[in-house]
């Protein structure tokens, strides 16, 4: 199996196990589960998950005992998305092809409907027992985290002005929840230390490489600031940093290797 049979395999467990958790379109009110189905499906390549999943096989570990943390990671991040489109943060019109939430419904229903996916991430979260993960995710979402990355980008209207208010937007708005999505895989697991401070560092910098490929599809950010054949040595950089911190892992972390390499590739 190749790394993208992989991860489309791992992406349909993960959207059935959305689907489950959450409330039926029938059950009251009926329209805020309208709203909060409408944002997660269809979701995008659930990759934050599927770094959860493949971070715990890395760690030893095996079966879906882990799907509920790494769902709870999805619900979370499709509520940043929801609010980050509100007219008064991003005035995104759009997510992925289709109206936003607030554009399909209206602001108060968005505004909640991230709220509620919000809350029930973090119910998944604290009914798993395991504290630390709580503790973890919930400081990657708050105001030192996404968040805090939220309000500077919005303080300079999108994008920072130097490399340090740059790099301050990604690590916390971006990179916090991708380092975080790895970290718990490894917590949950019961790794030792090394292990899970090497599933962090992994986390830290594929959040990066996905921000500056992101901005080579854009023409934003940091190629607004280097250019794009700085950019993208940049990403090639933090690619190969990313999976040198896999060593530990041996042969299990292939997964997370191969899924480095994918966001280099990617072009979309």
């Amino acid at each position: 199996m190749d790394i993208r049979e992989y991860i489309d395999k791992k992406k349909k467990i993960i959207d059935k196990a959305l689907d489950q958790y959450l409330p039926s379109v029938k059950t009251k009110p009926a329209v805020i589960h309208k709203a909060m189905r409408y944002s997660m499906f269809p979701g995008g390549k659930r990759i934050r998950p599927v770094l959860t999943l493949a971070g715990f096989e890395a760690c030893g570990g095996k079966g879906n005992g882990i799907l509920p943390v790494a769902c709870a990671i999805e619900f979370i991040h499709a509520y940043t998305l929801i609010h980050d489109d509100l007219p008064c943060m991003d005035n995104d019109d759009y997510r992925r092809g289709k109206l936003s939430c607030h554009k399909k419904f209206n602001e108060g229903l968005a505004l909640l409907a991230g709220d509620a996916l919000l809350t029930m991430g973090l119910q998944m979260l604290s009914e798993t027992g395991k504290t630390g993960i709580v503790t973890e995710i919930t400081k990657a979402a708050g105001s030192s985290g996404i968040i805090g990355g939220q309000v500077v980008d919005m303080e300079t209207q999108g994008g920072g002005k130097d490399k340090k208010e740059l790099d301050y937007i990604v690590s916390h708005k971006t990179g916090l929840l991708f380092e975080a999505a790895v970290k718990v895989a490894g917590m949950f697991k019961g790794a030792g230390e090394k292990k899970i401070n090497a599933l962090a560092g992994f986390g830290r910098h594929l959040g990066f490489v996905f921000q500056l490929i992101d901005d080579l599809i854009d023409k934003d950010g940091y190629v607004k600031l280097y250019g794009e054949e700085h950019t993208r040595k940049m990403a090639a950089l933090l690619t190969d940093r990313a999976k040198g911190q896999l060593n530990i892992f041996g042969k299990k972390a292939k997964r997370l290797s191969g899924i480095a390499d994918l966001f280099l590739k990617r072009h979309s």
